[in-house]
């Protein structure tokens, strides 16, 4: 039978993990417990120097004298040097340690700067403490300093896990048990202990425990919080179901397919780790930014002393400008700047059905200018379904002709003899019994009938046979039509067509509006790509051309200066989704893992795609916000914290702290409202 080339699905695939280890204690990660155990070791030193900082700005005479009172007792200065040293040891620790780590790999950051910039000012208050030095300590505002530094990376490390840990929270609602089924006896049992081929009952209002396939029972499923599809999904017999996803009303019994760490949803959780964990080109730019702000502040700031010193200042005076300079262009908010907007965009995305495995290719979506779509199973459902059904002989009704078509269709796997199949369990027809089943190479399939020999065959084989086709068989260049021969006799013919999803047009037009040019490249024949093309209002179609000819598609609209997503099945459009500038993979249910693709998307839904290039556009700009704020405030408060308007404001240590923790959480605020965004831009085109 010469059936239309069908192609779709997702590709199968090994998916690499890898969690990277920053260089410095406030941004690494050796996992989800490490990076807890983090946050919680910052918050304890925060407080026990929180604590500790009480009596030291009490009893400090410079604070003393900046508020108006007096208080001094005997001791009252070794006290003082002792609890601020407690408080420069425990409370720098994590910044002295992640300098070690800097200068070890040759990349200062943020952690050098600030030790360096507690060191100098520790070391020259011991100084002054000791009379080493004329002047008057700021063990005040080295206390006050740590405590803000301890406090910023608390709340940065703890915005990062936040949003990080979103999908982390679904892996733990996840069942414990299950309940197995071992012929007519049905056991509790953990999930770690299931098996592939093992079966589960899930009782209505039961969370799926794992990954599988029905085998008895129909239900709708809730599988909004892992594919992003709001509307929950019918499942019978053959279907699959997701681990984690929510039963509805009936009870199904499901056979395993995957263990727990094989299923889709741990599948997902690592892929956009691994996202988050990856570095991009925008993230490069950060850090190298971070890098030469870091030699700019410790240039400046002995410049600063030098310049101060020269001038004929105290000293006192030019190592608080100094200190000063250090603290206040600390590119803390740097640090969080990209990593934040990374978290909550690939995790977001996730959520909506949008798998980040390429960053780089996620942020460079807003470049798009042609998208390339295959057509099965992506701009089109990738299920024939039965359009027509067309009885030419007398005494024949329809029910009774298509339970002939569909009981010798029922013996093969096509696409389009499935299509039949369905069509005729869905009208509920019992199916005849078939004997002498014959398969006609490329042609079609026969098989005997009460006593009747019947053929359902392509309309090549009509013409070979030189049988005239009817004149109303073709309603429209997108149908595929079969034809019923019954003793030789021309019966009738099913016309099918694998329908257009309601949503591609939309998604189209979309693309459209943003300057993309959209392209549809399938295998399927002229007539048909055509009629799909016109329907949906494309710009260019590539017809009859094979799975590894759609890299020249995409290489020749490269040629052309185009910036090329491309969007297809992750096994058989492989090299063109390698090709592509953007390679988007199309897939559904626990296949996930597409080698060769940047993005997946779960539901394979023409609108998912439109979301992807409007987020990338959305967080490409708060990356950007970002990065601006966190380098540009920096314009104006180093040369503050230098003492350019002495002596009309001086800029102290403890306020330059504030305004660079203030900078951080300008910066985190900026980063969480790229959730509104998302959702402003879903419900735009709602």
């Amino acid at each position: 039978m010469d059936h239309t080339q069908h192609h779709g699905g997702a590709a199968h695939g090994q998916m690499d993990h890898t969690t990277m280890d920053h260089s410095h204690a406030g941004h690494g990660s050796h996992g989800v417990h490490d990076h807890g155990a983090m946050i919680a070791d910052f918050l304890r030193r925060f407080r026990v120097c929180l604590v500790l900082s009480v009596p030291v700005i009490a009893l400090s005479m410079m604070f003393q004298d900046l508020v108006g009172y007096h208080l001094d007792f005997p001791y009252r200065e070794p006290i003082v040097v002792v609890l601020a040293s407690v408080i420069y040891v425990y409370g720098g620790w994590p910044f002295l340690t992640g300098m070690v780590g800097e200068l070890r790999t040759r990349q200062m950051g943020m952690m050098t700067l600030v030790a360096v910039a507690v060191t100098a000012a520790y070391v020259y208050s011991v100084a002054v403490s000791v009379g080493w030095l004329q002047g008057m300590d700021f063990f005040w505002e080295l206390a006050t300093l740590i405590d803000i530094m301890l406090i910023g990376h608390y709340l940065e490390m703890k915005s990062v896990a936040g949003a990080s840990r979103s999908l982390e929270l679904i892996v733990q609602m996840l069942p414990a048990d299950a309940h197995k089924v071992q012929g007519s006896t049905i056991t509790d049992v953990k999930v770690d202990t299931l098996h592939p081929g093992d079966l589960v009952l899930v009782r209505p209002g039961e969370r799926i425990p794992t990954d599988g396939n029905v085998v008895d029972g129909e239900s709708s499923v809730n599988e909004s919080m892992l594919t992003g599809e709001s509307v929950p999904v019918q499942k019978g017999a053959t279907d699959s179901v997701i681990a984690g996803a929510v039963n509805g009303e009936g009870s199904l019994t499901i056979r395993v397919t995957h263990k727990g760490e094989d299923s889709y949803l741990n599948k997902v959780v690592n892929m956009v780790a691994e996202a988050q964990n990856a570095k991009s080109q925008t993230q490069a730019l950060a850090d190298r930014a971070a890098g030469w702000l870091t030699i700019l502040s410790l240039s400046v700031g002995l410049i600063t002393l030098i310049a101060w010193l020269w001038g004929g200042k105290e000293v006192s005076f030019a190592v608080e400008r100094m200190v000063t300079v250090m603290v206040t262009s600390c590119p803390h908010a740097l640090g969080v700047a990209i990593p934040l907007v990374v978290a909550i965009s690939t995790a977001i995305s996730a959520q909506k059905g949008l798998l980040i495995r390429n960053r780089t290719a996620f942020e460079e979506a807003r470049k798009i200018t042609a998208m390339v779509f295959d057509k099965t199973g992506t701009l089109t459902e990738g299920e024939f379904g039965v359009t027509r059904v067309k009885v030419l002989t007398g005494g024949a009704d329809e029910a009774a002709f298509l339970r002939m078509v569909a009981a010798l269709e029922q013996q093969s796997q096509h696409p389009i003899a499935q299509g039949i199949v369905r069509k005729a369990k869905k009208r509920k027809l019992d199916l005849p019994a078939i004997s002498n089943f014959q398969s006609i190479t490329g042609k079609g399939v026969s098989a005997t009938i009460d006593g009747k020999q019947v053929l359902v065959v392509s309309p090549g084989y009509l013409k070979e046979n030189g049988i005239e086709q009817p004149q109303d068989a073709y309603g429209s260049g997108a149908e595929t039509v079969v034809f019923v021969l019954v003793d030789g006799q021309l019966a009738g013919y099913v016309a099918l067509a694998d329908k257009i999803r309601e949503d591609s047009k939309d998604a189209v037009r979309r693309l459209q509006e943003a300057g993309i040019k959209v392209y549809m490249a399938t295998g399927d024949n002229r007539k048909v790509a055509d009629a799909v093309a016109s329907e949906l209002g494309l710009d260019g179609v590539y017809a009859e051309v094979l799975p590894e000819q759609k890299v020249n598609v995409v290489k020749d609209l490269q040629k052309q200066g185009a910036f090329v997503a491309m969007t297809g099945d992750g096994v058989n459009d492989a090299p063109a989704l390698a090709q592509a500038n953007v390679g988007i993979a199309v897939g559904s249910g626990t296949d996930v893992a597409a080698e060769t693709a940047d993005i997946i998307l779960v539901n394979s839904k023409p609108t998912d795609i439109t979301n992807l290039v409007e987020f990338g556009k959305a967080t490409y700009r708060k990356m950007i916000q970002n990065l601006l704020w966190a380098t540009g405030y920096n314009v104006i408060a180093i040369p503050l914290a230098a003492g350019v308007l002495y002596p009309n404001f001086v800029l102290s240590p403890a306020i330059g702290a504030v305004l660079m923790s203030a900078s951080t959480v300008i910066v985190a605020i900026n980063a969480q409202r790229l959730k509104g965004s998302l959702k402003a831009s879903e419900n735009t085109h709602r």
